[in-house]
């Protein structure tokens, strides 16, 4: 079984930790984001993935440089523009010759999600596409969908009006699709699968769902990157678990941590105080500093506070200064 991967975006939402690195280079607890998600298409029966690749292609091929993770064989299709969700499917699977049932996963969704099991569903309705979904409180921020008794999505909306949803699950970001799926995608050109090929299959009754109830969270936000990574600290993975501090980490035995990861490198003072935060590999936290609910890459000055916001590698917070819900170096609006 082959699969393409979605990893060519942008990365606004987490800027500014995505300025010189894509976002699934991320890690979460300690490993890249799409090494995690790669393993866990592995172990669902995929035997190679495409890379659907457009911003910063370099640190992907850099990571895995022998063109495998794992067991998983890699390889890539660099975009030459921008071409969606649709347009990138298609040009990453006609680049990489697939021509058979294939699994498609976004590289910033993290789920238990068994891919085995959704391609016995896909299998099993016969489908041309399946999409997995899971059921969340406010539905109006994803692709909604009305299933029928037997799986069949009758009405596919992406991101309706708050109140109008038809249900209230969503698209979670892994699908099974035939081949014929493409002939429905315009060579070459920009192209929403959410807006316009998932409404097109429902309305012709080729499209099918496979809800379940497995962890499922998008870590394209800040507040729910921050949530992948201390998840691994409970129960609330399925035998995904990781140690609160690296091994390389230099962490004072007088700082205070508290439900939050320590990447690579990282150096934490006497006196420093981290709470409910990720520290990425190379952050430098000084002492008697507090960071709480925050991602930081970059330095955090003596005696400084950082609350509710996000450190770059670039940025630094100066000795003594408050930063609260703020990005540093500042984001400029878009």
């Amino acid at each position: 079984m082959r699969a393409v991967v979605l990893v060519g975006g942008f990365g606004t939402r987490l800027r500014p930790l995505t300025n010189h690195i894509p976002k699934p280079m991320l890690p979460i607890g300690h490993r890249p984001m799409i090494e995690r998600l790669v393993n866990r298409l592995g172990r669902g029966g995929v035997t190679e993935v495409v890379l659907a690749l457009g911003f910063k292609p370099e640190p992907f091929i850099a990571a895995f440089p022998n063109g495998r993770c794992g067991d998983v064989k890699l390889t890539y299709a660099v975009e030459p523009a921008p071409l969606d969700t649709g347009g990138a499917i298609k040009f990453a699977a006609y680049k990489a010759g697939i021509d058979g049932t294939f699994v498609v996963a976004n590289g910033d969704v993290l789920t238990d999600l068994d891919v085995g099991e959704l391609v016995a569903a896909h299998r099993r309705h016969k489908a041309e596409a399946t999409l997995h979904l899971t059921g969340v409180d406010d539905p109006s921020a994803f692709g909604v969908v009305a299933l029928s008794d037997g799986d069949r999505i009758t009405d596919f909306v992406e991101k309706p009006a708050l109140g109008t949803e038809p249900s209230n699950l969503i698209n979670a970001g892994t699908y099974v699709f035939e081949p014929s799926v493409l002939d429905q995608i315009p060579d070459n050109e920009r192209v929403s699968v959410e807006r316009s090929t998932f409404p097109l299959l429902a309305e012709v009754g080729r499209l099918y769902g496979h809800a379940t109830l497995d962890y499922w969270i998008d870590a394209g936000r800040p507040d729910l990157y921050r949530a992948a990574n201390l998840d691994l600290l409970d129960e609330k993975r399925i035998n995904v678990r990781c140690e609160a501090i690296s091994r390389t980490a230099n962490v004072d035995a007088a700082a205070m941590i508290l439900n939050s990861i320590i990447g690579d490198g990282v150096v934490v003072a006497p006196g420093a105080r981290i709470v409910d935060s990720v520290l990425l590999p190379g952050a430098h936290v000084g002492s008697a500093a507090t960071v709480e609910a925050s991602l930081v890459m970059g330095r955090v000055g003596e005696g400084a506070r950082v609350d509710a916001s996000m450190v770059g590698v670039e940025g630094v917070v100066p000795d003594g200064a408050v930063v609260t819900a703020s990005t540093i170096p500042e984001v400029p609006a878009s």
